[in-house]
């Protein structure tokens, strides 16, 4: 049992009453005959062991007070007056409420303790009004247990369920803290390896121009795009990692950026809004970015100075972003790397992922993220 009041757990208060009740109604008792006296020691003797050893030995406190009850019940008959049938109610009451004993145990018990009561009475010839004033008292005093017995039991299963259920959050938020790890590497990474490789690729233009051409010009400008892709690359980082402190911009922002550093280094390139994005998850922001950023690499390295198309739509049922360019003969690029990447990362943000022509000269890429 718990503790209700603040001072002792209730089992106490009911085990140090009963212990004074039964040694008082012992007191009292004026039974003459030594067998009922050996009868009511074993009883008392029972009882004090199971007051002893409970808090430390429930296994063996459970067999000392049905002994104690049983021997308490053999006696309702005949001993006088009722100190019998007190004992009686007392034991069985708390044995009924014991959640150390199984159910079928304390049906038991019960039973047997009801049938030597009433059978006791019977046989020696005891009232009417006694015999069933006796009988009902331990009923009562055993239901009462029983129903004691199911709200600890109650109150036992909910502390489990609210343990079972705080490991559950916790395990969630483990969860959910590795996942946003993973992803948030994934965004650094493919931010790093575009940034490195665009900047690799400079790097190697700035040398050829003057190992080869001796263009000094030309070299010095290939640099300072690379010191921009590198600012660039550095930035866009940071706004992955932004998205641990749910501070990224807003995805029509995040998709104007793009289109700006592809317009000033790579291309035209037209940006089209249509209708209000708003309320996107952070994690459906990242992924459309790194979509975005995805498909303008892609068409630079495919079809470098050809004009670029990008939408950003909303609706009320989705977000949709299309990324198309013009290539006279488009190559089967749906199975790259990149794309790859950015489809499981769709996917994790539940949304769906298409590129491909659409049947004439323009290779379309298209992503919808469900609200």
């Amino acid at each position: 049992m718990r503790n209700s009041g603040g001072i002792a757990p209730s089992w106490v208060v009911i085990q140090g009453l009963g212990t004074v009740l039964i040694g008082f109604f012992l007191l009292v008792a004026d039974d003459r005959e030594p067998w009922i006296w050996a009868g009511y020691a074993v009883s008392a003797a029972a009882w004090l062991g199971f007051v002893a050893v409970l808090g430390r030995r429930p296994r063996l406190a459970v067999p000392m007070l049905g002994v104690s009850t049983v021997a308490a019940a053999a006696l309702a008959g005949p001993a006088a007056g009722m100190t019998a049938t007190i004992i009686t109610s007392i034991t069985i009451g708390r044995f009924a409420g014991l959640t150390a004993a199984s159910g079928r145990l304390i049906t038991a018990v019960a039973g047997l303790d009801l049938v030597l009561v009433c059978g006791g009475c019977l046989l020696w010839d005891r009232p009417a009004w006694d015999t069933g004033g006796a009988t009902a008292a331990v009923l009562v005093s055993a239901l009462c247990g029983l129903n004691r017995r199911q709200t600890d039991l109650r109150v036992v299963q909910t502390e489990q369920l609210l343990e079972q259920t705080r490991r559950a959050h916790a395990e969630h938020a483990r969860a959910a803290a590795l996942d946003e790890r993973t992803r948030i590497a994934r965004e650094v990474h493919d931010v790093l390896a575009h940034s490195l490789g665009a900047l690799g690729v400079q790097l190697e233009l700035a040398e050829a121009l003057l190992a080869e051409r001796d263009d000094r010009e030309a070299a010095l400008v290939t640099i300072r795009r690379s010191r921009r892709l590198a600012v660039d690359g550095l930035g866009e980082a940071r706004e992955a990692v932004a998205a641990l402190r749910q501070d990224l911009p807003s995805l029509p922002e995040a998709v104007r950026r793009l289109v700006e550093v592809h317009r000033r280094d790579r291309g035209p390139i037209e940006l089209e809004l249509c209708g209000e994005v708003v309320a996107v998850p952070s994690v459906a922001t990242v992924a459309l970015t790194a979509v975005t950023r995805e498909a303008l690499t892609n068409a630079a390295k495919h079809a470098p100075g050809v004009p670029v198309g990008v939408v950003l739509s909303a609706g009320e049922q989705c977000v949709r972003l299309e990324v198309s360019n013009h290539v006279p003969h488009a190559p089967a690029r749906s199975g790259g790397f990149g794309l790859t990447g950015m489809r499981e990362r769709l996917e994790l943000a539940g949304g769906t992922l298409n590129a491909g022509p659409d049947g004439g000269d323009r290779w379309l890429v298209t992503a919808e993220l469900r609200r």
